[in-house]
């Protein structure tokens, strides 16, 4: 089980003050009943040398008195016990009443084993006797005891006021410790405050941000605590500073990649189109020449793409906006499927469709670039006859988009990492298998772009990419 340090410590002060009370008041209370026992022993032993007094008087012999009358000796207490013992037999027993005479009981068979070293024995229904024996003039052996209810009171209301004490101590040192271990972990509260502000804020896309501080009142060099607060300032300060520098430096990359791809824009037009007029001029050209000027369109096509992709990623990371219309994203999944069954029909491409209109608010062109991203992806990296399923789910507040097919799958290292730019799952990094790798980062950064994420799951023929967008409803 586990518990708050503000817990372990109030139940730890609480364990080891019961403990202390618990060892105090047992070697008390063992303490009072040797003290208690040794006075009653006394007072014991004057009772039966007050019991041979009385039996060694003139006229009181085995022929005068044979039972118990040293009980009525003066100085003798109430509820005092005697006994007289002859040979190994005892002829009476008797105990002194309140009124001045003797009441005759049962002796318990071990009172004729008693010396003059006081026992304790048990006497029917009067309880414990504490007894001692002493020798009568005559030979029979005088057994005089005093009842001990009187120490066992004594020993219960102190085990009874030790206990409510300790109780009521408990008590107090718990509300005390309760207050106290709050106060005092309440510098450990405002540094995991601190870091809970902190794992709240959105690190990870790379912005420069203002972190939060440990209070001044946190930072005491002087207490442990405040060592911490200072030193997770200080550490802080450093992370905030590496993420201005680095902020910095991929807001210059991003605007070189901008500008770059801005300024390769026009050549590659000029290239593909002085290729293209070459190519229509009506001059005679040989084989070489000619596939030449195929394979330079083709490349200048493919490198126009490669670069309207980087421009499209540098504007979305500039957090440039895209149109905010409501769009049906149905007849765009129609569009792009049937496009994806003109470039591969050797695969089998479903469709699932709502019979709800499916709006959400965005740019249709973008989203239309997501599908097409989606659906090229899984025709380039499945076999011919993989069947590819898009289905569209609507939710109250949200709208899914599937792109599943039953292909091989996605090799599981190169899964955390397939939303990345230039991620491919080809370790060679040829282009056999597909482009530039930028297709699926194009396709997370529109659905973040739409407040939306991109999620995938794969195994060997189940591969599943889902587009999950607001829907139109709840970003009006």
């Amino acid at each position: 089980m586990t518990m708050s340090l503000k817990t372990r410590l109030v139940l730890s002060s609480i364990a080891l003050l019961a403990m202390v009370s618990a060892v105090i008041a047992t070697a008390t209370t063992l303490l009072l009943n040797v003290f208690l026992v040794d006075q009653l022993d006394s007072r014991v032993t004057s009772a039966a040398q007050r019991s041979t007094t009385a039996a060694g008087r003139p006229g009181t012999g085995p022929t005068a008195d044979i039972g118990v009358a040293f009980l009525l000796f003066p100085g003798q207490a109430e509820g005092t016990f005697g006994a007289r013992v002859h040979h190994g037999a005892v002829r009476r027993a008797a105990i002194l009443t309140g009124t001045g005479t003797v009441l005759d009981v049962d002796a318990p068979p071990l009172v004729v084993h008693v010396t003059d070293v006081p026992i304790t024995l048990t006497l029917g229904g009067l309880g414990d006797y504490r007894l001692a024996a002493a020798r009568a003039p005559d030979g029979d052996l005088l057994v005089t005891g005093l009842p001990a209810e009187g120490v066992q009171a004594t020993l219960t209301r102190l085990v009874a006021v030790e206990a409510a004490v300790t109780l009521g101590g408990v008590a107090l040192i718990a509300l005390a410790c309760t207050v106290a271990v709050r106060l005092a972990v309440r510098p450990l509260h405002r540094l995991a405050s601190t870091a809970a502000r902190i794992s709240e804020l959105p690190l990870a896309n790379g912005d420069a941000v203002r972190l939060a501080r440990v209070p001044a009142i946190g930072t005491d060099t002087r207490t442990e605590v405040g060592q911490v607060g200072a030193a997770l300032n200080r550490m802080l300060g450093h992370v905030e500073e590496a993420f201005a520098v680095r902020h910095e430096s991929e807001t210059r990359l991003r605007q070189f990649v901008a500008d770059a791809s801005h300024e390769l824009r026009t050549p590659l037009a000029s290239i593909a189109g002085y290729a293209e007029l070459t190519a229509r001029s009506g001059e005679i050209h040989g084989p070489q020449t000619t596939h030449a000027l195929r394979r330079i369109r083709s490349e200048a096509t493919r490198m126009t793409t490669l670069v309207e992709d980087l421009l499209l990623l540098a504007r979305l990371d500039a957090g440039r906006p895209l149109e905010q219309l409501e769009v049906d994203l149905s007849p765009l999944v129609v569009d792009a499927v049937g496009d994806a069954y003109t470039v591969a029909p050797g695969h089998r491409w479903l469709i699932s469709l709502p019979d709800e209109p499916a709006l959400v608010i965005g740019d249709a062109d973008r989203l239309h670039q997501v599908l097409t991203n989606l659906l090229a992806n899984a025709r380039t990296h499945t076999p011919p006859g993989t069947t590819v399923t898009t289905s569209i789910h609507v939710e109250p507040d949200r709208l899914t988009v599937r792109v599943r097919d039953d292909g091989p799958g996605i090799p599981q290292d190169v899964l955390p990492r397939v939303f990345s730019r230039f991620a491919r799952g080809d370790d060679s990094r040829s282009r056999r298998a597909g482009g530039a790798g930028l297709g699926l980062a194009i396709v997370s950064a529109v659905a973040a772009a739409h407040d939306g994420r991109v999620e995938v799951t794969s195994v060997p023929g189940d591969t599943i990419f889902a587009l999950v967008l607001p829907v139109a409803a709840l970003r009006c």
